[in-house]
């Protein structure tokens, strides 16, 4: 097979159309990165052309290969216990506002996106049994959603590096995971409290199942969206949530600066934004 080069303008067409389908938009500096991976599928397809493999990608009907493209075309790195300070913000003062505002035994609902390998869910789980006094009192429901199906599998089976557990203290470490190869993998009880699913944030009729959520964690997701798709994810977001839920962003993240919607909330353990009661 012949070598197959991207040009400028395959690459600009390539990313207004990924920009369209996931709200993720790729600098001028990442070109190096998403053609090195568009001639992976191109040539994995056994297609000709940039051309001849984009056609197939936009006109083929199940949206296999755009998936393909978007699992190899997304970040995932993340780790136990990251931003450890909003864990904390949820078990001392989020969690503490919806059960006292709460009026009915409806179950607790926490949504994490993206996903990614799902370290994020997995501490929150952990985070809960740990340190939230009011475990035993109320069902919990934790959501875990990623665009990235080979990333979602990799979560449900729940077995990490080293890396990935490094900041864990070796008690937990012992506690909720066993030796697996070189690594760990998460007892299957924290496997089976986490719902995994596939999300495409800017897909309207994706997100339009997600909804009664009293508290929201999507960290470091919208550094990789322009000001139009982080608009519409704080859209998402905020008709995601009940009445005064939480959103969490990562720390180089501001709602403030995305959107009108949410009001900011200064907790001691760090800043969140929440969704206003109605009418007030």
């Amino acid at each position: 097979m012949a070598d197959i080069s991207i040009s400028e303008q395959d690459f600009l067409i390539f990313r207004e159309y990924f920009y369209r389908k996931t709200g993720i938009h790729f600098e001028t500096n990442k070109r190096y990165f998403v053609d090195k991976r568009l001639v992976e599928r191109i040539k994995e397809t056994g297609a000709t052309s940039f051309q001849n493999y984009f056609r197939m990608v936009r006109f083929e009907a199940s949206g296999t290969e755009f998936q393909s493209l978007v699992n190899i075309m997304t970040v995932n790195e993340s780790y136990f216990f990251r931003e450890e300070y909003q864990f904390k913000c949820l078990v001392n003062s989020m969690l503490s506002e919806i059960t006292k505002n709460k009026t009915d035994k409806a179950p607790i609902r926490i949504w994490s996106v993206p996903s990614s390998s799902g370290e994020e869910a997995y501490s929150i789980v952990i985070y809960l049994l740990e340190h939230w006094p009011d475990i035993d009192k109320w069902d919990i429901e934790i959501i875990s959603s990623d665009i990235d199906t080979d990333i979602l599998n990799r979560a449900r089976q729940g077995i990490y590096s080293p890396r990935s557990v490094q900041h864990l203290p070796p008690e937990l470490l012992k506690k909720y995971f066993k030796p697996s190869g070189a690594g760990y993998q998460i007892c299957d009880d924290l496997r089976q409290a986490v719902e995994f699913t596939r999300v495409n944030l800017m897909d309207v009729d994706d997100v339009r199942a997600y909804r009664g959520f009293d508290v929201i964690f999507c960290r470091n997701l919208l550094i990789y969206f322009d000001d139009v798709s982080r608009r519409q994810a704080a859209e998402t977001f905020f008709d995601a949530l009940k009445p005064n839920g939480f959103v969490c962003l990562g720390h180089s993240e501001s709602m403030s600066r995305i959107s009108s919607l949410f009001k900011v909330r200064k907790f001691p353990e760090g800043i969140v934004y929440q969704k206003p009661e109605v009418n007030k």
